[in-house]
């Protein structure tokens, strides 16, 4: 019997037990009836004991009556639900099926209240003012990327966009196109997806906290993070950032075989790239004071994002490789489509297994991970090389460049300065460059004294690095000191967007 009753309630999260009808106290069952409607629908059985035994109720028709009613006058707006009787044993019991509702948020409107309710887990909560804001929006068939931002378009810059726009379709951004993107609106009125596509975004909870810690966790004693970066403005760029974050921090492992040569790389490039536009485009904007976070360890890469899925499911518990696709953000999602940097359908967590599948018979192979719950979305990736003992050459990019640099003939300063300190110099002039190519990125006439006090380095140590960068072939000088400008010619970077 105790199986019958499983197949016929189902999960937690979609179904509430009561030994008996409650009519005069009704918000005891009606609020799990709001929580249903309020999220992805649900069954109240009456006549099932909380221990799962059948009781039945003595007038089932009646008490159907009495449950009609109630909800036609205590919810707010009625919800769409189908009334049916279930005989067990010869004991009748009363499903009440309650449809997921498209004019939310409803409201249970009794005892001189007006109270939403959300189901989390097998309990209905009452919403609170973020979550009954989620609901408004999604009553009214917008979302947040969607509604207009405080922010004029006057003072906004698109050179990202434009850049971007110009390397994956070879074609100019037109300024017509700002309409029909839906960065602004027919008044001019910027949206919040297009404040979050500007190079300056002012939207703060848009960045991406990116770190390299030193060991298994956060908190192993081994010392401080060997990298952090704080990544804002445009999430294109963050983006190509934040892949460049994670290729600067790991390294690539290669053997020899007869007739090639064999690279492992730590993590595969498209299932990082994959995971942190999954994290950009899916994230919930509304929670202020919250960020993404990517996550460097020894074994692993971790990438947080706020907000769970869509329909309040678990990752954890769904087939990964037909998850129906549901955008949070429907138009970042757009521009990112156009862009050509995703796919319209959900396929993002299919990529990311199918880019390491290629890797399965490796000894150390683990499958990426995928666990969300209502608040959190987490994705973990494997590091390929993390005990990997077949691998007879390690190379590292940064410490390649470094190695390059040091051979060159430069000053008796300079390479004083680099022996002595090479741990400490590598790990600055890796930040430093970082913020240079960002700072040229927007704006190539941008002077050495502008990126001086952009990144908060003095102007003579701005000179040192740029030098260095140039000189290693990174970045070169076109035209003169007033009408010249940058250029990135790093391919690692600058040809991120050509590669995926």
């Amino acid at each position: 019997m105790a199986i019958e009753i499983q197949a016929l309630i189902g999960e937690t999260t979609t179904y509430d037990k009561k030994e008996m009808l409650e009519a005069k106290r009704p918000k005891s069952w009606l609020k799990s009836v709001s929580a249903f409607a309020n999220g992805n629908g649900g069954t109240l059985i009456f006549g099932i004991s909380d221990s799962d035994e059948i009781k039945g109720l003595e007038n089932a028709e009646q008490d159907a009556e009495i449950i009609s009613e109630r909800i036609k006058t205590l919810i707010d707006p009625v919800p769409s639900i189908d009334l049916t009787f279930k005989e067990i044993n010869g004991k009748k019991l009363i499903l009440l099926q309650v449809q997921a509702g498209q004019e939310t948020p409803y409201y249970y409107i009794g005892d001189k209240q007006r109270l939403a309710y959300i189901r989390i887990g097998n309990e209905s909560v009452i919403a609170d003012r973020l979550q009954l804001k989620r609901l408004v929006m999604k009553g009214a068939g917008c979302t947040y990327d969607s509604m207009l931002s405080p922010y004029e378009f006057k003072n906004l810059s698109f050179t990202k966009l434009r850049s971007v726009h110009f390397k994956r379709l070879h074609r100019s951004f037109e300024d017509g196109e700002f309409t029909s993107w839906g960065i602004i609106d027919d008044e001019g009125n910027v949206t919040n997806a297009g404040a979050l596509i500007a190079d300056e975004s002012p939207i703060r909870q848009s960045r991406i906290f990116c770190t390299r810690w030193n060991g298994l966790t956060k908190s192993n004693g081994l010392g401080e993070a060997f990298d952090d970066v704080e990544l804002e403005g445009s999430v294109i760029g963050q983006l190509q950032d934040a892949v460049s974050f994670v290729r600067n921090n790991s390294h690539k492992k290669w053997w020899k075989e007869d007739d090639f040569r064999e690279e492992l790389p730590d993590y595969p490039e498209r299932a990082v790239i994959e995971s942190i536009v999954n994290a950009i485009i899916h994230r919930d904007y509304m929670e202020l004071g919250s960020e993404v976070h990517l996550d460097i360890y020894d074994d692993r890469l971790e990438v947080y994002s706020p907000g769970g899925m869509m329909d309040g499911k678990h990752i954890q518990d769904l087939d990964l490789l037909n998850v129906p696709s549901k955008r949070r953000n429907p138009l970042l999602a757009d521009f990112f489509n156009r862009l050509d940097l995703m796919e319209r359908r959900g396929s993002g967590m299919r990529k990311i297994i199918d880019a390491y599948q290629q890797y399965e018979k490796l000894e150390t192979y683990k499958r990426p991970v995928f666990r969300s719950d209502s608040d959190e979305f987490h994705v973990t990736l494997w590091n390929l090389n993390y005990g990997h003992e077949h691998a007879v050459k390690t190379l590292d990019k940064p410490y390649q460049e470094f190695t390059k640099e040091f051979t060159k003939e430069f000053t008796k300063e300079f390479t004083k300065e680099f022996t002595l300190n090479k741990d400490e110099f590598t790990k600055e002039f890796v930040k430093a460059q970082r913020e240079i190519y960002r700072c040229i990125s927007k704006s190539p006439n941008v002077t050495r004294e502008e990126i001086s006090k952009q990144i908060g380095l003095s102007v003579r140590q701005i000179q040192k690095y740029m030098k260095r960068l140039s000189d290693l072939g990174m970045i070169k000088r076109e035209g003169g000191r007033k009408n010249g400008r940058w250029i990135i010619t790093d391919e690692d970077y600058e040809k991120f967007f050509d590669r995926i």
